[in-house]
């Protein structure tokens, strides 16, 4: 446990000593921003229409603006993670492999999961410091909204968010782990996540093939999440992705002593 919190300490200081993490955090912060912004405007809109109308031709049913805008931003923030997460992720093993103190890590007294588990902790720990300030949106939302917030929705969806986000750091750290460039890390790990947001787009109809991509498909499993259903089975099929990702970046540090031994 020390070996993993001094790993944790060592990149948590490390992000925090460069740009690169400010700048990633604002400009997620500016564009979420913007999208909710957008979104609130929409529904508030719909509803002063409604509103008008059942002036004229009776009362309509009562539109859930907050649940509304909730699962919209929700699905928005689930897309805009997929091109931001491997801004956050490419230098996680690249740097240290371009810099040589990989090997310095390697010879220490930690355990490769330990050095594992360290990093993607604090690159989670990132992610979360990205995500968090969102939820200044919803708070003044509340504040305003009638009817109330739909805190079901609210906590899900967030629990969604952060699954998710659990296994896109651990997929772009293993891509980390296999070279030197963060360059490349970042392509790499980008053009990924794509594919993962195409399968998700050809993951429809009723055929075998659509309901297995389906099945395989990480944004189409947040989509509960984002309704406000918490589906075990997505739990566990996100938590496996992440210790699948976990595994094979501890498979790539091993291969890493065998060539050096």
């Amino acid at each position: 446990m020390r070996g993993i919190l001094a790993i944790y300490r060592r990149e948590m200081g490390s992000y925090f000593a460069s740009p690169i993490a400010y700048i990633v955090i604002g400009f997620f912060l500016l564009v979420t921003g913007y999208f909710f912004y957008n979104i609130l405007s929409i529904f508030v809109m719909r509803q002063d229409m409604m509103a008008m109308q059942a002036a004229r031709m009776g009362s309509p049913p009562e539109m859930d603006v907050p649940s509304l805008v909730l699962r919209n931003f929700m699905g928005v923030v689930s897309t805009i993670i997929l091109f931001m997460i491997p801004m956050l992720t490419m230098g996680v093993y690249a740097e240290e492999r371009k810099r040589g103190t990989m090997e310095m890590l390697m010879t220490s007294p930690l355990t490769e999961w330990q050095i594992v588990l360290g990093k993607f902790f604090a690159a989670f720990s990132l992610y979360g410091v990205m995500l968090a300030p969102t939820l200044i949106f919803q708070v003044v939302m509340a504040r305003y909204s009638d009817p109330g917030m739909p805190w079901r929705v609210l906590g899900s969806g967030y629990l969604g968010v952060l699954l998710l986000g659990a296994v896109l750091v651990a997929i772009g750290s293993f891509i980390s782990s296999l070279t030197e460039s963060q360059i490349i890390a970042a392509v790499v790990t980008f053009v990924v996540f794509l594919l993962l947001w195409v399968l998700d787009i050809g993951a429809s109809g009723g055929s075998q093939t659509g309901g297995l991509l389906q099945y395989l498909s990480i944004l189409r499993h947040f989509d509960d999440f984002s309704r406000g259903v918490i589906d075990t089975s997505s739990v566990v099929f996100y938590l496996s992705l992440t210790v699948l990702g976990l595994f094979l970046t501890l498979r790539t540090l091993d291969s890493m002593r065998w060539r050096r031994a």
